[in-house]
């Protein structure tokens, strides 16, 4: 809202009953995002913030990775899957603004490549110069998953021997504030107390905590992987797709939807759900969704979930709830308990939901424990849903 004055932007983030969020600590320090590190002085102008979490990302990845292609066929066979779930809405506002000021001229030339979803992709494609496919789901929060899904697929198909792929997003901005706010989505009951408003699965949850960022990793065909001695974390097994067909914002009751991605996840793995060691849940700290979930995971686990075998956790609860680009960063913790051997705890998670019973319970600490095989849901609006399924290698 920088195009508006002080005075309207006060009283604008007064009227947000949602004041929670979490942010991206921006600056010059260790451990701050610091955008002249990736971006000069050109492309600030053409470059929305999301796109720069994603040209950050996608940076790290490649090097933890090692891929650095300089041959031509290398590059042509490397491409890249960043997905959004909402863009740069603070573009969109500033330019509102100037259409009803009058001063429509004034709009910059880079307005629609800085809103468009797929510009994430573009830009790390056009850095690296990856030649191979250049693709972006928007799938609102189920977005990164289903990037990183389909960049297997994309991989699987021979379109590809790389992939660079995940989901960026950063929309804390009052408008979208204001449009989670009246949809019902955010926590309004811990305004005060901001490192314990994001509760997944916990009886005093009311809502997520808006959240930004990027995740972003490299998915390579195994033997050309093996091939060049590249570091594996993790072997991509399933990947499975759904739409409720219900609601545009709320799941089913029965949590249908969420089973059979799970479901087609497992199914296309060749893994038994007894086989899941691991379940990282969607789970927002929504009321709704949450329990829905819960739901939707004792349905298809059944006694391999009740029998405590089974770890489950939200990791929402330590980062909050990062849209389009939510699904990307649970399949890396996803992935690391994998590669690491360690189930992340659910943050925050006080007095669990009475849908949870006896040895039917989310991790309330990390826990060691052999990770063979671990779940990543993502659950969106419209009613889309994706799973992914990790085994070690």
């Amino acid at each position: 809202m920088s195009s508006f004055d002080r005075e309207t932007q006060l009283y604008t983030f007064d009227q947000l009953t949602s004041k929670v969020a979490a942010v991206v600590p921006r600056g010059t320090k260790t451990g701050e995002f610091n955008a002249n590190l990736w971006l000069n002085s050109k492309d600030h102008r053409s470059v929305a913030r999301f796109i720069g979490y994603a040209l950050c990302a996608a940076d790290e990845a490649l090097k933890d990775a090692k891929w650095a292609p300089t041959e031509q066929e290398h590059k042509e066979r490397t491409g890249v899957s960043i997905g959004g779930g909402i863009g740069s809405i603070a573009d969109v506002l500033e330019a509102s603004q100037m259409i009803c000021e009058k001063r429509l001229r004034r709009l910059s030339p880079f307005f629609i490549p800085r809103i468009l979803i797929n510009m994430a992709s573009g830009h790390v494609s056009m850095k690296y110069g990856f030649q191979g496919p250049n693709h972006a789901a928007v799938t609102a929060c189920a977005t990164g998953a289903h990037s990183i899904g389909d960049a297997a697929r994309m991989i699987q198909f021979g379109d590809s021997d790389v992939m660079v792929a995940g989901g960026a997003e950063s929309s804390i901005d009052a408008l979208s504030i204001a449009g989670f706010c009246r949809s019902r989505a955010l926590t309004t009951k811990h305004n005060s107390m901001p490192l314990e408003a994001s509760r997944p699965f916990d009886c005093d949850r009311d809502g997520f905590v808006i959240g930004e960022g990027s995740g972003v990793l490299v998915l390579e065909e195994l033997e050309h992987a093996k091939e060049r001695g590249a570091k594996i974390y993790a072997e991509i097994r399933g990947y499975g797709m759904s739409g409720d067909a219900y609601h545009i914002t709320q799941p089913h009751n029965d949590g249908r939807g969420a089973v059979l991605a799970m479901t087609r996840a497992l199914k296309q793995s060749g893994l038994h759900p007894n086989q899941v060691d691991y379940i990282n849940a969607h789970a927002t700290s929504t009321p709704l969704g949450d329990a829905v979930e819960a739901i939707a995971i004792k349905t298809l686990f059944s006694d391999h979930a009740t029998s405590g075998a089974l770890a489950l956790s939200s990791t929402k609860g330590a980062i909050g709830h990062l849209l389009g680009a939510a699904g990307a960063v649970e399949a890396i913790f996803s992935i690391l308990a994998v590669h690491h051997g360690i189930a992340p705890l659910t943050l925050n998670l006080n007095k669990p939901d009475p849908l949870f019973k006896d040895n039917f319970m989310p991790l309330t600490a990390s826990k060691e424990m052999p990770v063979r095989a671990a779940l990543s849901n993502s659950f969106g609006f419209g009613g889309t849903n994706a799973s992914l399924l990790f085994t070690s290698v």
